[in-house]
């Protein structure tokens, strides 16, 4: 009983349940565009299957991301403990759990269209190739945003059946988020990623990493204001863009000092942009 209480603890561990931080960054972009793509609140069927969604793919990421960093991971302290580089599971069970999850969602998209089918392969493909992007990428975080934005074009296609021009638009801002969320990130690693020969846009920017931080912020904020233009928001769309500036500003404030904990910090903390910009959506098309 306590062998398989042990691995089941393992297995939460690999997909991160004690971190849901993951899952609402890659669930608030896909939130923004249901709810546009809806004219509002979306139909249940639509948010139950894209919630869902949204945890299992990302829980079957973080298993194919501790995967291909193994042999990485036992030279950093922060990640030593990690279920597949301490021994607790392997690296062929990690591999079998990525796979289980990521069929459990294609599963779960079975009463979508055949465009929303189309673009989980595209989805897929991108989440498998992003974790080796940091041998040999100068900016992996911006495969990270691909991949986390993949909710925004496939609930745009399950909802109307095409990808309008907001939606890509939308899609591209998220890529800019993701560059500035995972740069703080990355900066936590930098020493580390260093002397392992790792490539992030922490190092590729060096000393300019709050600037493009800041410039990654303006261009996702600039993106709301366009599609709420497209879309025709309601002047309360503002409330949730200005707390969500506020976050921003916020964030810039935490990794200008550079510290390993205030980096970390203004990471986690874009949980609240993210929920800000989709109060101000919400706001906007209910008001």
């Amino acid at each position: 009983m306590n062998f398989i209480l042990q691995r089941l603890l393992a297995y939460a561990y690999l997909i991160r349940l004690d971190k849901p931080i993951g899952t609402l960054l890659l669930l608030w972009p896909t939130l923004w565009a249901l709810w546009l793509a809806s004219g509002g609140f979306p139909e249940w069927s639509f948010l139950i299957i894209f919630s869902i969604g949204t945890f299992l793919m990302r829980s079957a990421g973080c298993a194919m991301n501790d995967y291909a960093d193994r042999e990485f991971d036992r030279h950093v302290l922060r990640t030593q403990g990690r279920p597949i580089t301490s021994g607790k599971i392997s690296g062929k069970e990690a591999l079998v759990i990525a796979a289980s999850l990521a069929l459990l969602a294609f599963l779960l998209i079975q009463p979508l269209n055949e465009l929303t089918k189309e673009l989980s392969f595209l989805a897929v493909a991108v989440a498998i190739i992003y974790p080796f992007t940091k041998r040999f990428f100068a900016l992996p975080q911006a495969v990270l945003g691909i991949a986390f934005g993949f909710g925004i074009p496939m609930a745009y296609a399950a909802v109307l059946g095409f990808i309008p021009l907001e939606a890509w638009i939308l899609f591209v801002g998220n890529v800019f988020w993701a560059i500035a969320y995972d740069t703080a990130y990355a900066m936590v690693d930098r020493e580390d990623d260093l002397r392992l020969g790792l490539r992030t846009s922490a190092i590729t920017f060096g000393r300019f990493d709050v600037l493009a931080i800041g410039v990654s912020y303006s261009i996702l904020l600039v993106s709301q204001i366009v599609v709420a233009e497209l879309v025709n928001l309601s002047h309360y769309f503002w409330i949730g863009w200005t707390l969500a500036l506020a976050c921003a500003l916020y964030h810039l404030k935490l990794v200008s000092s550079r510290k390993r904990e205030d980096c970390f910090k203004a990471f986690r903390h874009n949980n609240w942009l993210g929920g800000f910009l989709f109060l101000g959506i919400v706001l906007g098309l209910g008001f």
